[in-house]
């Protein structure tokens, strides 16, 4: 649905529907049977630390069911396990992972576009060696962090090129493996090609990498065979600040910013800057874009209520940002706050 042209409150109450309609999908019958049967044939815990370019739906080009791989989404994708908060999210996730016996394999992302670098990611400047090098230095810290042996977690630099949704891995020695380029002859060595890449992953970790790596195969093709066409531009309308925006898998709409980094003003800033320029453009309509913050909750009771005291003060963090260096942006501001049910991906407005 070509949404860019309808008025502004139209385009929010179809961003809610689509939440919705995520949600039933997300904890029908038939998707947690899916969810389950997968994760009892593949125990190995995937996360991936990604930008917030909706281009980049692991779950969709791996053909993964939805709710397998865990995504952490920041501007640019930039990370560091120093920040205290991204420190304490992820140990906590391997904390859990532990708990249940499993291992973790995370992938970290970069994303580029061989066609056209102006295709690639604006948060690194186009500068696609930037943002490898960034994620090796992220790669060394999680070896810091969680032990260089890999015995329980298992950090991989992970490409995606978004022409094709193709996944290129870089391999343990520094090779790489670039699936859009891997001879249909040489489906049936993968699990060879990916021992040789990573020898010292368990061989559980790699048979759970399998499928991702088939999926992904399959995804290119269908991809080539359709030839579909690509946007270019940038066309964002919403700032979407917090946690827990998996459903919101759409190319060119949202400038999502975890709450990561110690220094949110930065982000924040620079996302406004892009929807200010999109309406400059003329990319977007100029009557409005929305601030959506959001923060998910496991449990009712406390924990619910400590999500939307969070969400509200980001909420407040964010527009007071924009009030202060954007006056006349944020006179065209909507604001919206949710928490996110993560048991069933409910999304639910809480009032100001």
């Amino acid at each position: 649905m070509d949404t860019y042209s309808l008025p502004i409150a139209e385009r929010i109450d179809w961003l809610f529907d689509h939440a919705r309609r995520h949600s039933e999908e997300f904890s029908s019958p038939e998707t947690w049977l899916a969810q389950k049967r997968y994760l009892a044939e593949h125990p190995t815990a995937i996360s991936v630390l990604k930008c917030m370019d909706g281009r980049i739906n692991l779950s969709v080009a791996t053909s993964t069911p939805v709710g397998i791989i865990q995504p952490f989404r920041n501007l640019g994708g930039r990370f560091d396990l120093g920040w205290p908060h991204l420190g304490e999210v992820f140990s906590h996730h391997i904390h859990s992972v532990i708990d249940e016996g499993r291992r973790a394999l995370t992938l970290i992302t970069y994303h580029y576009s061989k066609g056209d670098p102006r295709r690639g990611c604006a948060g690194f400047d186009y500068d696609t060696e930037a943002a490898i090098r960034h994620v090796h230095e992220v790669k060394a810290q999680f070896e810091y962090a969680f032990g260089g042996a890999h015995g329980t977690v298992y950090p991989v630099v992970c490409g995606f090129e978004t022409d094709e949704d193709a996944i290129v891995l870089h391999g343990a020695d520094g090779s790489l493996l670039d699936l859009s380029t891997l001879p249909e002859s040489e489906w049936r060595s993968l699990p060879i090609l990916l021992e040789k890449l990573f020898p010292d992953m368990s061989e559980q970790v790699r048979m759970d990498l399998l499928p991702l790596v088939r999926g992904n195969l399959a995804h290119i093709a269908r991809i080539k065979e359709t030839k579909r066409e690509i946007d270019i531009e940038h066309r964002e309308w919403m700032l979407c600040i917090g946690r827990g925006f998996d459903w919101l898998h759409l190319p060119n709409r949202a400038l999502i910013i975890g709450p990561y980094s110690p220094n949110l003003s930065d982000p924040i800033r620079k996302a406004a800057i892009i929807i200010k320029a999109n309406m400059k453009h003329g990319r977007i309509p100029d009557d409005g874009f929305l601030l959506l913050a959001t923060v998910p909750y496991h449990e009712i009771g406390m924990e619910r209520a400590r999500a939307v005291l969070k969400s509200r003060f980001m909420c407040r963090f964010a527009s007071d940002v924009i009030r202060e260096d954007f006056p006349e942006l944020a006179r065209k501001m909507h604001i919206r706050t949710a928490v996110l049910d993560w048991r069933s991906r409910a999304l639910e407005p809480i009032a100001d």
